[in-house]
């Protein structure tokens, strides 16, 4: 009996079938928390982060010079002489200290302004989340449009109105506007409407909360993140605020910094006038830092807001 004969063809068949099969490496997936890794990416987020630094940097180290240094030395590098606790001590004492009514100014603007937007902004956004009410249409309307109007556009009228009610060249022309914030109404509308849960809301008021104590015991707590992220905006806005003081405020006593920084920055161009660019880039340096420093100690609220705000709406 003879032996069974192959072809060539079978032979390599169970040849292929018999070698050890060859494993793929398995496929990386990429999550949230392990994204895809791309070069172009990376190098187009480092130049922004370059760019956005780059201002900062220039402002740090010319706060490091004297005013010889700062106009005979390269702007992105040091001088000889380093000058910064010379150039606080000076811009803390020159002209009688102005510069410290100026901060103080600021701090009661985005104290009571800042502030007073953010708590009305809270008291609006949970009303219209949680209250159905007439004309709520309307009020959405009138929010999202207030949002598209700029503020430059609202100046002049708000200074015919005040200068009617004698309340220009004092703090409330800066303080009154500032309460009003419809970008912080919205944010608050759209956070309260999924944050605070109504079942949450009916359960208090069967046990016998009124709207008061369930406002403040319940749904407050769950607003934090969005209450913060507003208070955040509305600081920043009031604390930069430039043009409105310029056209509502004669009196330099009442000058917020950045009207003050820019009045010496203007010295040097009048008559007997002395330059002073030094202290109006230290003065700048020390009007960030606190910025800087709430930004930092209240970010892992406004993360979370913010996070909030971009899938909630």
């Amino acid at each position: 009996m003879s032996a069974p004969s192959f072809t060539a063809e079978q032979t390599s068949r169970r040849s292929t079938h018999r070698a050890p099969a060859t494993r793929r490496a398995p496929r990386r997936r990429h999550t949230a928390g392990r994204p895809r890794r791309s070069m172009v990416l990376t190098l187009l987020m480092g130049l922004t982060a370059l760019y956005a630094l780059m201002p900062l940097a220039w402002l740090v180290i010319n706060a490091t010079k004297t005013q010889k240094g700062l106009l005979d030395s390269f702007g992105l590098w040091f001088s000889g002489d380093f000058a910064l606790w010379d150039n606080i001590s000076q811009t803390l004492t020159y002209d009688d200290g102005i510069f410290v009514r100026w901060f103080l100014n600021t701090l009661l603007y985005v104290v009571v302004g800042a502030g007073g937007a953010t708590f009305l902004a809270v008291l609006g956004g949970y009303g219209l989340a949680k209250f159905d009410f007439a004309g709520k249409r309307a009020v959405f309307a009138t929010v999202i449009g207030a949002v598209a109007v700029p503020a430059t556009a609202l100046a002049v009228p708000t200074f015919l109105m005040f200068s009617k009610m004698g309340l220009t060249n004092t703090p409330w022309a800066v303080i009154i506007p500032s309460l009003i914030s419809p970008f912080g109404l919205y944010l608050m509308w759209v956070f309260a409407a999924e944050a605070v849960p109504t079942e949450l809301l009916e359960a208090a008021r069967m046990d016998g909360s009124g709207e008061l104590r369930t406002f403040f015991r319940v749904a407050l707590p769950l607003l934090t993140p969005g209450i913060v992220t507003v208070l955040l905006f509305t600081m920043v806005q009031t604390w930069n605020n430039y043009f409105l003081p310029l056209i509502m405020i004669k009196n330099p006593d009442w000058y917020p910094l950045t009207l003050g920084l820019n009045a010496w920055n203007q010295q040097a161009s009048t008559a007997g006038g002395q330059p002073v660019f030094n202290l109006v880039i230290t003065g700048s340096l020390l009007t960030i830092v606190p910025l800087i420093i709430a930004f930092l100690l209240l970010q892992r609220y406004w993360q979370s807001g913010l996070a909030a705000g971009s899938v909630k709406g």
